[in-house]
């Protein structure tokens, strides 16, 4: 099932413009390796699902996958061979907003070089360029 928010205050959201480089959410939290943005962009429900599909089913269910990132923006769309004008289009689907930066993906309790591998198959579904990243070990 599709990642969306269960109320939001408005249906319809503007385009919005995302910029700078992420302030939240840019370290390795949860896991031991993580997948972080190098690019801005949009990623959907859908390649959010695909994402943790491929990880999933690469780690043949060992180790933990978590998914930092939410669609919580609202993407409208008209219907096809509509004219022009009668107003905004019914809200169509869900997008995260991603900085550069964000950490989208961690893995945990697996080897690096597995997780390495199930990372790089994720960042193949992601719409933007991504990097491997370790968790910093602070003492």
């Amino acid at each position: 099932m599709a990642l969306m928010p269960k109320r939001v205050k408005f249906r319809k959201s503007q385009r919005g413009k995302i910029k700078g480089n992420a302030t939240k959410g840019n370290t390795v939290a949860f896991g031991e390796y993580g997948l972080q943005s190098l690019g801005t962009g949009w990623i959907t429900t859908q390649q959010i699902e695909a994402g943790r599909v491929a990880a999933t089913h690469f780690l043949h269910r060992e180790g933990r996958v978590y998914v930092r990132i939410f669609p919580h923006k609202s993407v409208s769309s008209k219907p096809l061979e509509t004219r022009m004008g009668k107003g905004k289009g019914e809200p169509d689907t869900w997008v995260a907003c991603v900085k550069p930066g964000s950490v989208m993906f961690e893995i945990a309790g697996v080897p690096e070089d597995l997780a390495k591998r199930a990372l790089r198959r994720v960042a193949h579904k992601m719409p933007v360029r991504c990097r491997f990243l370790h968790r910093r070990h602070t003492l």
